[in-house]
This record gives C-alpha cells, sequence and structure tokens, in this order.
C-alpha cells in the first residue's frame, strides 16, 4: 500500500479572518479624518438645500408654522411673477455679458504681464490692487467717479467733445456700467490665467514657430489648449458667481438713488433705474426679507440652484468637447 502525502497548506485560516477587521478598521479611520468635512457639508449644504425645497412648498413667514401650498409658489413663479421674469433676464445679461468680459480682460492682461521685459513685477501688483478693494467701496468709488453732473469720467469727455451718458442713472448704461467695474477687478483671475501661461510648456511654442505658424496661430492651437482646465474653472466659478450677482446691484442702485442705506425702508431702490439692475438674487431678497414671503422666497433659491447646476453640467460637457478637439 502505498501512502499518499498531502502537503499542508500553507495559508492560515486565521489571518484571512482577520483581514475584515482589519479592512473595517481602515474604512474607519479614513472616515474618522474625513469626518469634520462630512459634517461641514451635511450641517451647512445638505440640510439647508432639502430644508429649502421643503419650504418651497409651503407658506411660510418665519412666524407662523409652515402650510403646504404645493405647487403654488412655481406656479406662480412662472407664470404670474413679471418682476422675477425681469430679474432672470438681468442675471442672464450679465452671465452672457460679465463673465466672458472678465475672461478676457484677465487672459489680455495675463498676457500683457507675461511679455514685459522689465517691471513686471510691479505692474502685475498694480492690475492685482482693484481685486484687493472692498466691493462695497469700489462701488460706491465707482459711481461718484461715474456720475454725470459732477464725475470726472464725463468731465473728461466733454473735453474731446463727447457727451457723457448718464451711467448709473440709466437704464441703458446701468448694467453696462456694472460691467466696466466688473472688468476693473479681475486682478483675481488675472493671478490664476498668469500663472497658467507661465506653465505652458517653451518647446511647444518653438515648435509651432519652426512650423510657421502665427501669432494668431500659437494662441489658438498652443495657448488655448493648454489653457483650457484653467477656462474651464474660470467660466464655471464666473457663471455662479454672476448668477448670485447681489452686491454691486444693491449697493450702486442705493447710491445712484440718492439712498445710501436701504435702513427704514429696505430694498426700496433695489432695481434702480427703472428695474434694470434687479438681479434675481435681489428679488429673492426682497421677496424673503421684505415682504416675509420665505416660501416663495425658498422656490426662487431652488430655480436659482437648478439652474447653476444645470449651467455648470452644460459647461463641463462643452470644455470637455473643447479639450478633446471636439470629439
Amino acid at each position: 500500500m502505498t501512502a499518499v502525502l498531502t502537503r499542508p497548506s500553507t495559508v492560515d485560516a486565521r489571518p484571512a479572518r482577520r483581514r475584515v477587521p482589519r479592512r473595517w478598521r481602515h474604512r474607519l479611520t479614513v472616515l474618522s479624518f474625513m469626518a469634520p468635512a462630512l459634517v461641514g457639508i451635511a450641517v451647512f449644504f445638505v440640510y439647508p438645500l432639502f430644508a429649502a425645497i421643503y419650504f418651497s412648498f409651503t407658506r411660510f413667514d418665519l412666524l407662523t408654522v409652515p402650510q403646504w401650498v404645493g405647487f403654488r409658489n412655481y406656479v406662480y413663479l412662472f407664470a404670474h411673477d413679471t418682476l422675477a421674469h425681469e430679474a432672470a433676464w438681468n442675471t442672464l445679461w450679465f452671465v452672457l455679458i460679465l463673465v466672458p468680459a472678465r475672461m478676457v480682460g484677465a487672459l489680455l492682461t495675463a498676457m500683457l504681464l507675461t511679455s514685459l521685459k522689465r517691471g513686471g513685477g510691479f505692474f502685475r501688483t498694480v492690475f492685482y490692487l482693484p481685486a484687493l478693494a472692498p466691493p462695497v467701496a469700489a462701488t460706491i468709488a465707482f459711481v461718484f467717479l461715474f456720475n454725470p453732473a459732477t464725475g470726472p469720467v464725463n468731465g473728461v469727455l466733454s473735453w474731446f467733445g463727447v457727451d457723457g451718458p448718464l451711467w448709473f442713472d440709466s437704464p441703458e448704461w446701468a448694467k453696462p456700467s456694472l460691467v466696466l467695474l466688473g472688468t476693473w477687478a479681475v486682478g483675481d483671475l488675472m493671478v490664476i490665467f498668469l500663472a497658467a501661461l507661465l506653465d505652458v510648456p517653451k518647446p511647444l511654442y518653438e515648435a509651432a514657430s519652426l512650423d510657421g505658424a502665427s501669432a494668431w496661430q500659437r494662441f489658438r492651437f498652443v495657448t488655448l489648449p493648454s489653457l483650457s482646465p484653467v477656462l474651464l474653472f474660470a467660466a464655471v466659478t464666473g457663471v455662479i458667481q454672476t448668477l448670485q450677482y447681489f452686491t454691486q446691484a444693491a449697493v450702486a442702485a442705493s447710491v445712484a438713488s440718492g439712498t445710501a442705506t436701504t435702513g427704514g425702508g429696505i430694498s426700496s431702490t433695489f432695481g434702480y433705474p427703472e428695474q434694470s439692475t434687479l438681479t434675481y438674487p435681489l428679488h429673492l431678497y426682497v421677496e424673503g426679507f421684505r415682504y416675509y414671503d420665505m416660501g416663495y422666497a425658498n422656490a426662487l433659491a431652488v430655480m436659482l440652484f437648478v439652474v447653476a447646476f444645470a449651467v455648470t453640467l452644460l459647461l463641463l460637457r462643452r470644455f470637455r468637447a473643447f479639450a478633446g478637439g471636439g470629439r
């Protein structure tokens, strides 16, 4: 009879049983490090979002118990609130004009600074300083500078025989005046573009020059593709910030109308002149804190979130196609 020898297994079952607790310990360790951020997101984002969605279906004034009204707030928003439609159009105008103007201005300024041979540090500081100005102070200063009667801007234009417009006092010029204010303070965006331009590999420009590419072709086929992630970041953040455009429009309307404070008559000057500067967040603020219609204000806020989320997804898809060469 032949004895059959079986080789003992070198794999111990006990370590295998220990892998599960070890894996869970690792996960708990990771979660413990993530806990502060997760708690902050839950408390300051998730809970307010779901609370806003709930209150948007109610009639609520902060004093009485919310009353469920279903979709009445949304029906009123889309079918009857003409002021909200005008505010939405003004906000869309700012998104379409102000965001590209800031991006183009910041990119041109950054390209100018990269081409300087001397004094680059000095001019970088000069162009960045406006971004450090507080928005309220900068807006007040701009309103006084562009005052149609006593402002120095129209005074300088008169030297050349140009009759200056009414600027912040004109429904046609109020929004372009705010765009000028926004493009003046592009230092924060300029710094980002400047860092991205300095990071573009020099051999790419040299190879393009050897192939006979013009300055425009080098910009189109070398600079822009290299800056595509930064352009995406600037576009997304710019759109989100402009959809929440509030401070500059509120201060400009208050100062230009001669009422530099909203105390005692809250938001009575928002939209001056003739609702041309009434943005969507301003209208939301009026509904919530002047008329205490918090249910309807939450409906406005939910729609603002939905639009911002949809625009962000659209920009991500379009920039992905641009970076991929249109594929």
